[in-house]
Formats: C-alpha cells, sequence, structure tokens
C-alpha cells in the first residue's frame, strides 16, 4: 500500500519547538475536566511553557544526557507536564500508569527494572507508593521563565513506550523524537485537523493512544486538548459524548469496547448536539461491525454522523498510528467464513462482517507471508509489515527481540489482508487458533459468543487456545449476567454451528471478572493462565 511522504520539515524539527511557537499565542492549551461538576482546569500555553521549564529545571539537577525518567502520576495537568518537562529537558520519559492494585504495582515495577530510571516524576499523593529514591512531585515544582530545551537529534529516544502485556518480561519500544512527530503529522492528515480542533477524551496516558493523541498532537498543531479519567468514563460512559458536544470539530479516540459502553449508555442521553464531531477513531482491539452500527443507531438521533466514525489500526512499536479510514468513515464488508480461514479473503453475502481500517499515511504497509516475509497479493491473509520513520527504533535493552524490527520494516505480528486498496485486520498471530489444520481467529469467535445470549455482555468474553490429550482446541470465558444451562446451551450452540467447533471449556462469570490490561483490553493470556491453568484443563 504506497506511502504519502512525511514533509521533510516536520522530520527536521524537533517536538520542542512547536511548544516553543504554541507559547507566543496565550489561548487555552490543557484542560482537565473533573467531577463531579464537572469543573474544568485549564492551562495556556505560555502557563504550559514556564511549567515546562521548571519541571526541566528540576530534572537537570538529578540526571545526566540520555538518563530516564518514569513518569507516575495522576491523569492530570500534573501528567502532561512531566511528560513535556521531561522532553523538554532532553531526557527519555518513561510514561507508566499509577500503582493502584497488585498488577499495576507489578508492571510498574517491572518497566522500573527495565528501564532503570535515574527519577521520578509523579502526583504529590503518590511519592511514597513509587519504589525509587529519588522521586519529584510535580505539583512542587515552581515554573520558570527562563530555562532553555535541551539539545536533541532527531534520532535520540524520547520515550519508551511500554505495552500492556506480562509483567514478566516488559516491553518498552524507543520512540525517537523522529518517530514523535512523524506520528503526530500521520495522526492528524486523515481527519483535517488544524489549530482550531479539539482533542477530547479519556484514554490513559500511559498508553499510546492517549498519549499521541492528547499530549502529542495538541502541541504539534497548537491545538487544545480537553480530557478526563478513565474511570470518569467508566462510572459514566456518556460523559465521553457530553465532552465532544462541547468542544467544536472535536477528534476523539477510544478501545472498541469503549464504543459499545456508550452504545448501551445511550439511552440516558439528554439532548445534546454532536453534528459537529470531526472524527471519533475506533482501534487499539478488533473493531467489531456489531459495535459500529450499534454505536451509529444509538448516537445518529444526535447528528453525530457516520463518516465521522474512523475504524483505524496501530500499535505501540509504530508509536500507535499506523493506517485509518479518512472521509469516507466506516467500511464493513462480509468474508466467506470458510475461505477466511484457508487465508483467502473472499467477499460472500451473509458470510463474516469486517471492518476496513482505512489507508495508511506517510508509511508503507504490505502484507507478507509469515514464515518467508514474500509479499503477497491483494486478498490473502498474511503478516501486516511496516515501515515508516514512526516505527520504533527495537525495544529498549533487549537485542535479542530484533526479529520484530528488520531491514524490510516491522513485523507487527498482526494478520491481515488487502480488498478493494483497504487494509483489513484479521488477527494476531500468537492468538490465532489452529484446530484439525483449520485457522479460527478468537475475536470472531468472541463476537459469536456475545450473540448467543442476551446475558453475555459485550466485550467481556475471551477466547484463546489450549492444550490437552485431545490436541489443540477453543476455551472461553464469558462475562455473563446470568448463569444456568441455558446460557451454557446457548454458547455452545451457537459456536458449534458458526465455527464447525466444540468447546474444549466454557466458564460463566461476573462481566468485571474477565482479566484486562491496563488499557482496558480483554486479556485472552491471562484469561487463559487463569481458568485454563487453575482447572488443570478441565472447564
Amino acid at each position: 500500500m504506497p506511502p504519502a511522504e512525511v514533509p521533510e520539515d516536520v522530520l527536521t524539527t524537533p517536538f520542542t519547538d512547536y511548544l516553543l511557537r504554541n507559547a507566543a499565542a496565550d489561548r487555552p492549551a490543557f484542560t482537565c475536566r473533573t467531577f463531579p461538576g464537572p469543573t474544568d482546569h485549564t492551562l495556556t500555553w505560555p502557563q504550559v511553557l514556564a511549567r515546562v521549564r521548571g519541571v526541566a529545571r528540576e530534572l537537570r539537577r538529578h540526571t545526566r544526557p540520555g538518563d530516564r525518567v518514569a513518569i507516575v502520576a495522576r491523569q492530570d495537568l500534573g501528567y502532561v507536564l512531566a511528560f513535556l518537562g521531561t522532553l523538554y529537558a532532553g531526557l527519555v520519559a518513561v510514561p507508566l500508569s499509577v500503582p493502584t492494585g497488585r498488577t499495576h504495582r507489578a508492571r510498574i515495577e517491572a518497566a522500573f527494572a527495565d528501564a532503570t530510571p535515574s527519577v521520578c516524576l509523579a502526583s504529590k499523593n503518590l511519592v511514597e507508593k513509587v519504589p525509587h529514591d529519588v522521586v519529584l512531585a510535580v505539583e512542587d515544582i515552581e515554573p520558570d521563565d527562563a530555562e532553555p530545551p535541551g539539545v536533541v537529534a532527531m534520532t535520540d529516544p524520547a520515550y519508551l513506550q511500554y505495552t500492556s502485556g506480562s509483567t514478566r518480561r516488559p516491553a518498552g519500544a524507543v520512540i525517537s523524537h523522529r518517530a514523535l512527530v512523524a506520528s503526530c503529522w500521520q495522526s492528524t492528515r486523515p481527519y483535517h485537523a488544524d489549530a482550531s480542533s479539539h482533542l477530547a477524551g479519556w484514554v490513559p496516558f500511559f498508553h499510546d493512544m492517549g498519549l499521541i493523541l492528547l499530549i502529542g498532537v495538541p502541541v504539534f498543531l497548537g491545538a487544545r486538548s480537553v480530557f478526563f479519567t478513565p474511570m470518569e468514563f467508566v462510572r459514566d460512559p456518556l460523559r465521553w459524548l457530553r465532552l465532544l458536544a462541547d468542544h467544536p470539530r472535536a477528534i476523539t479516540a477510544a478501545p472498541n469496547f469503549a464504543f459499545d459502553l456508550a452504545a448501551e449508555a445511550a439511552g440516558d442521553l439528554e439532548d445534546v448536539d454532536l453534528s459537529h464531531v470531526n472524527a471519533v477513531l475506533n482501534g487499539s482491539e478488533p473493531v467489531r461491525a456489531a459495535s459500529v452500527e450499534a454505536f451509529d443507531r444509538a448516537f445518529a438521533p444526535f447528528g453525530l454522523p457516520r463518516a465521522a466514525h474512523k475504524p483505524c489500526y496501530g500499535l505501540a512499536e509504530a508509536t500507535v498510528f499506523v493506517a485509518s479510514a479518512g472521509d469516507e468513515g466506516p467500511t464493513v464488508t462480509a468474508f466467506d467464513r470458510d475461505a477466511l480461514r484457508a487465508g483467502v479473503a473472499k467477499p460472500a453475502e451473509g458470510g463474516e462482517a469486517l471492518v476496513a481500517s482505512g489507508l495508511p499515511y506517510g508509511q508503507r504497509v504490505e502484507i507478507v507471508d509469515k514464515e518467508t516475509g514474500a509479499a503477497m497479493p491483494d486478498g490473502e491473509v498474511g503478516e501486516i509489515r511496516v515501515s515508516g520513520p514512526n516505527v520504533a527504533d527495537g525495544y529498549w535493552g533487549h537485542p535479542e527481540r530484533g526479529d520484530v524490527f528488520t531491514a524490510d520494516g516491522l513485523r507487527t505480528g498482526d494478520l491481515g489482508f488487502v480488498h478493494d486498496g483497504l487494509l483489513y485486520v484479521a488477527g494476531r498471530l500468537k492468538d490465532l487458533i489452529i484446530v484439525d489444520g483449520r485457522n479460527h481467529y478468537p475475536q470472531d469467535i468472541e463476537a459469536t459468543v456475545e450473540a448467543a445470549h442476551p446475558a453475555v455482555r459485550a466485550g467481556r468474553v475471551a477466547a484463546f487456545a489450549v492444550r490437552d490429550g485431545r490436541g489443540e482446541g477453543v476455551a472461553v470465558v464469558a462475562g455473563s449476567a446470568a448463569t444456568g444451562d441455558d446460557v451454557e446451551t446457548a454458547v455452545r450452540r451457537a459456536v458449534s454451528a458458526g465455527h464447525d467447533l466444540p468447546l474444549r471449556a466454557l466458564w460463566l462469570v461476573p462481566p468485571g471478572a474477565v482479566p484486562r490490561t491496563s488499557s482496558g483490553k480483554v486479556s485472552r493470556a491471562a484469561a487463559r493462565d487463569r481458568w485454563w491453568g487453575e482447572n488443570d484443563g478441565h472447564g
């Protein structure tokens, strides 16, 4: 798929230069919305620069060039200042989540051991909870009017983006200053974004989508960012839609599960106007056709244009953005199920409905044979390979993982194909389930389970491969509002009829019990470890 080139002036302009330019205009830069209320807390661009300079000054007292700076802070203005201040100082940021709960603490400890930061920037009330000797409270740092920016090369690391997977082997993708500005440019092109746009949302800053959309792009464009916390979204998903209604030309993004939650709650939305929303990006996890249709049905009465819904595809190793729908909005195509399992995308009425991820911008996307790396023709399923200035420079301190970053490009580990010029993502190589020589994509099985019975909650199902004395099979953990033979029978029959598969095991659990990653995605690996491991292979 041919790329549109990122302009050379973008690739040679340091990120902090945009911050300095923006400070010439005394207008709102970042707004944190808190609840109850809501109450908006805003910093202008001159205020942001002064506070960022203060952070840089304090960091330089504890670091040397090239040192890493961990960020463990609440999702508020302090996190924004910590990240921008680290980059302004010419140091390497390590954005992390807050240490709430055993799982998050383990992730932080693993990232600290991997990145070995010299200092940590934290929210004042978290200082005592951070496992580091040098911790600075962001709120206590005074502004500065003169601190100069650090001198960096565009190829120097800007930050380490830790994925939300296993805590035992953390992987910090090395994002250079060049990759950062390239991704900001790529993330604005499909949506015609400029300084008059509003970047709005709640996706966490330690996640690549939240970091680029709500901090990176506003600086790059000189646009305003308005955000609140993920927890406030969970408490009331309609806060997201109200935020979009409040800010003209809003651009927002969220994983697919958030679209399901918002659509389910739409009946409680008061009369708001969503007609001026620019783009609602749906990515970070498989985009489901049913979710697209439900979201559009729910909010079309409030004026939300269908074309504003932008299914997209990206990953941390590509600094988040790879491809997106453009002005046309979502494209949904049905493909023959049996042909798709055999590796061929053949359109068929009544087949498996897949949502296109659109076109790449400023990078090249190819479909290659997962074994040989040879390019494959349109319509055949293979591994998605990405090359461009936004691709990370490997994993921090892990040269043994160099097989992901090759001379030909980034091997994403995702399966996909091209149809009618658009990219479709079919699944993850590592999650692919192979039974009796046939390929099964877990997200397809999960969609079947969700539709099997009204008690099964959307976005609360994990399907994964298991192995026992009978060979490889499929097991499912499903979040369900009810348990009983009728739910279990409906699920087993649906999977058998739709995929010609008997379930090796099925667990119906409370919806909140289905494990998720730190960014909110269902974790198939954690579900398999917990239920298949705990039950020794017996459901």
